[in-house]
């Protein structure tokens, strides 16, 4: 990943492929905070907080210019830092109240078709390669436990996957969340 532009103000639009004659005081690649610093986590927190904010605004609430928040919300998006800007949507607002995670083993050879097979199904709403018992999970939803049970048989329904085995999620206590690592990103 690309050092984080390091302006020498907060006002700063000056492009982070550009050079001034200076030697660079970013970090070197690789080191813990070469991601994002200080105004990037406060611009990503007043984002996630109040997602449908305009720039003008965040710049406003930051006090930095406009430019500045334009710059660094695309160099934020650029590095993939950022990857949208969509609404949160709850699976169970929209009838789908029970989460489950299958851990699936698979057929050697056959991971293209077992992925392309699991993004066929609308009730899979993450799949990870993983390493332990198993080779894949995937995070389901489904309409009650006994609609699980049909979307667990359309998901296992499939040649290259051997074996799966399934957990339903009792409670969320900790929902997902970024902002404390962003916090801690910035702050390194």
């Amino acid at each position: 990943m690309p050092p984080a532009h390091s302006p020498s103000s907060p006002n700063s639009t000056e492009s982070p492929n550009s050079t001034s004659g200076q030697a660079s005081s970013a970090p070197a690649p690789g080191t813990a905070n070469d991601a994002i610093d200080v105004l990037d986590g406060r611009l990503i927190r007043l984002l996630a907080e109040e997602p449908r904010i305009g720039v003008l605004e965040c710049s406003r609430r930051l006090q930095v210019a406009r430019g500045t928040v334009q710059a660094r919300l695309d160099r934020l998006q650029a590095k993939g830092v950022i990857g949208g800007f969509g609404p949160e949507v709850d699976p169970a607002a929209l009838g789908y109240p029970v989460t489950a995670f299958a851990t699936l083993e698979i057929s050697q050879g056959q991971g293209a078709d077992v992925r392309a097979h699991l993004a066929a199904v609308p009730e899979v709403l993450e799949l990870h390669t993983i390493t332990g018992h198993g080779d894949m999970m995937v995070r389901i939803v489904a309409r009650s436990n006994a609609d699980l049970q049909r979307v667990i048989d359309r998901v296992v329904g499939f040649d290259g996957i051997v074996r799966s085995s399934t957990a339903i999620a009792l409670e969320n206590p900790v929902p997902y969340r970024i902002l404390p690592l962003v916090d801690q990103a910035a702050a390194e």
